[in-house]
């Protein structure tokens, strides 16, 4: 796609062309030029992937000169539909990344952002790198096939080039992402022993946390077919989200930023207490309403939003544990879960369990363990929490029986290993033993009590649950 702006915009660059990102961060920046500002127009959005998987839609992209519609839904089922524009290239993917290292390497590239989900990042417990990750082993050896070898590559270029410093912009649902992921890059080039592009980047990298939310689900037929019924397009990259969207950032950026705050991003000094609302309320709930919802033969959020014990899973966890580990917040904690929930409920979305409920070995340490850690510390029995991580155990063994209605999705999955801990003696010990899960909760006898404790009660429901599947 030729390049549609003039030689003295500046470029935003985005590396992650799924849906969640053209539903959200492009929105804002398509609002931002929408005003007609010069100085907002200034700024440009080009696109591009890492992998080749995207690259039918970056091509239909392409084709359509950046544009899609996206249709938004409220919980009251009221459609709306908008053309996106903000994207003014499109970087065509190649095997070794070259045309995205050299947009990422241009002076005028001043943030790069990325959405690379929760387990792209090959964190463990410790937060240190998983070198025994083929993908990041492989990228370690000087592939390109991660976010920590594209983005030294385009590091390089810059140093190289003399092209200036650059803010790295982290909008994946990764707690403290901005920081965690500028340790796991710093970690990468020391393994790699780029010592000078390391002290290179302490002083021309800045990597702000951020917290984002908004409902997308995998786009559809369906949803092409409602775009055409109602703008009279047939939108190959047409896509659907909630009406909802928030996405806060610390402010702190290292070569100047598009005026987000004027199409309603929060910038703050600090995204901490929004970051942990957002993580241990909605991404948390959402996960055990999958979970539950997969094990009585659901297949959309909203159908176990539906059901008063599954919301009750959901509300009783945030209530009884959640909100005494966030209080005092500068959030009202009470309205945030019912707006959650409502939000959970919304039949028009057509969240399926199977996108909601992968990734749970990133989401237990990430959204969950946080709130079992915090309130044993405080002298509190999370036993509400507990049925997350029980829920987890229950769905992994139907996996392991093939009993899943649909393929399991997990990007730090390990079948063998995982099959080894569920063939244990005990598998709830086994489970409760991996570090990786849990941490320095690992192996505890007060975890496999609180556990044993949770899928009881899991047990017990499916039990009674009279929409169990046979």
């Amino acid at each position: 796609m030729t390049n549609r702006d003039s030689n003295n915009d500046l470029v935003w660059l985005h590396i992650g062309a799924g849906s969640f990102h053209r539903a959200h961060q492009a929105v804002y920046l398509h609002r931002l030029r929408e005003r007609g500002n010069d100085d907002d127009r200034r700024w440009q959005l080009a696109l591009g992937n890492i992998r080749a998987d995207m690259a039918p839609l970056l091509q239909a992209l392409e084709k359509s000169e950046g544009h899609y519609t996206l249709e938004t839904v409220t919980p009251q089922g009221q459609r709306a539909y908008e053309t996106i524009g903000a994207i003014r290239s499109i970087v065509p993917w190649d095997a070794q990344l070259q045309s995205l290292v050299k947009t990422g390497a241009a002076p005028r590239t001043r943030v790069i952002s990325f959405t690379v989900t929760e387990g792209g990042y090959y964190l463990d417990h410790q937060h240190l790198l998983d070198v025994q990750n083929p993908d990041l082993a492989a990228d370690i050896d000087g592939e390109r096939r991660t976010i920590y070898g594209a983005i030294t590559a385009i590091l390089q270029a810059r140093r190289d080039g003399n092209a200036g410093g650059v803010t790295l912009l982290n909008c994946d649902n990764l707690r403290h992402n901005g920081k965690r992921f500028l340790g796991g890059l710093r970690q990468f080039l020391a393994l790699r022993g780029h010592h000078e592009l390391l002290e290179w980047v302490r002083h021309n990298v800045a990597s702000p946390n951020s917290m984002v939310d908004r409902i997308t689900p995998r786009p559809t037929e369906a949803v092409r077919r409602r775009v055409k019924d109602a703008v009279g397009l047939d939108d190959p990259c047409a896509l659907m989200a909630e009406s909802f969207i928030q996405w806060v950032i610390e402010d702190d950026f290292k070569a100047g930023r598009p005026a987000l705050e004027k199409v309603g991003v929060e910038m703050v000094a600090s995204v901490l207490p929004y970051e942990e609302a957002k993580i241990r309320i909605l991404n948390a709930s959402h996960s055990c309403i999958a979970w539950a919802g997969t094990l009585i033969g659901l297949d959309y959020i909203h159908e176990g939003t539906a059901r008063e014990d599954i919301r009750r899973m959901a509300y009783d966890y945030i209530t009884q544990d959640v909100i005494p580990c966030l209080t005092p917040s500068p959030l009202d904690l009470e309205s945030y879960r019912d707006t959650t929930l409502a939000r959970f409920g919304n039949p028009a979305i057509q969240d399926t369990n199977q996108r909601v409920a992968a990734d749970g070995f990133s989401k237990i340490p990430g959204f969950i363990r946080p709130t079992i850690s915090d309130s044993l510390a405080r002298g509190r029995h999370p036993g509400a929490t507990a049925v997350l991580p029980a829920l987890f155990l229950v769905f992994l063994q139907r996996w392991k029986q093939g009993a899943l209605p649909y393929e399991y999705q997990d990007g730090i999955f390990d079948p063998v290993a995982v099959r080894g801990m569920l063939e244990a003696a005990d598998p709830l010990r086994a489970y409760c033993a991996d570090p990786l899960l849990w941490g320095e909760l690992a192996g505890s006898a007060q975890l496999e009590s609180l556990l044993r404790e949770g899928v009881a009660g899991v047990n017990a429901w499916l039990a009674a649950s009279s929409t169990m599947p046979a």
